[in-house]
């Protein structure tokens, strides 16, 4: 039982598939730091302005709404800008590239590599007899007869 629950443990995809969930979710946070907090400003630095918002403007959405001035009810029609918010996509981009490449070399590679030590340690089972020695058996064999 214990023999069958290391098995179990040490397949691939149950190790490869739970370690990436929790690193993954434990290293979010340092990534978004790194990124709100490196990268972005030495976007904005790049780019000139201070803000290292970078969106596409498509149109502005009209609305009216009632409110009260002096006493007395009026419609106040307001303009919403509505944007790609291209800066978001690209700072999402930079952190899952730097989150998978901190799992991939921390994780993934010592992983690969233990499984490949655990692999040449086990015995190889014994070859079976070559056709030379399958050849001298047959031999023998028909001159004992």
């Amino acid at each position: 039982m214990l023999k069958e629950f290391k098995s179990f443990i040490l397949k691939g995809d149950v190790v490869s598939l739970s370690t990436g969930i929790i690193i993954g979710a434990a290293f979010t946070s340092i990534v978004t730091a790194f990124t709100k907090g490196i990268v972005e400003p030495l976007l904005a630095l790049a780019g000139g302005g201070p803000s290292p918002r970078l969106t596409i403007h498509i149109t502005d959405k009209v609305t009216d709404v009632k409110t009260i001035v002096n006493g007395q009810e009026q419609m106040v029609r307001t303009l919403k800008p509505i944007e790609l918010d291209i800066g978001s996509v690209i700072g999402s981009f930079i952190q899952f590239l730097i989150t998978a490449a901190v799992i991939f070399f921390v994780i993934v590679k010592p992983y690969n590599l233990l499984m490949s030590r655990l692999k040449k340690s086990e015995p190889a089972a014994p070859a079976g007899p070559s056709e030379e020695v399958k050849l001298l058996t047959e031999i023998r064999d028909s001159l004992k007869r």
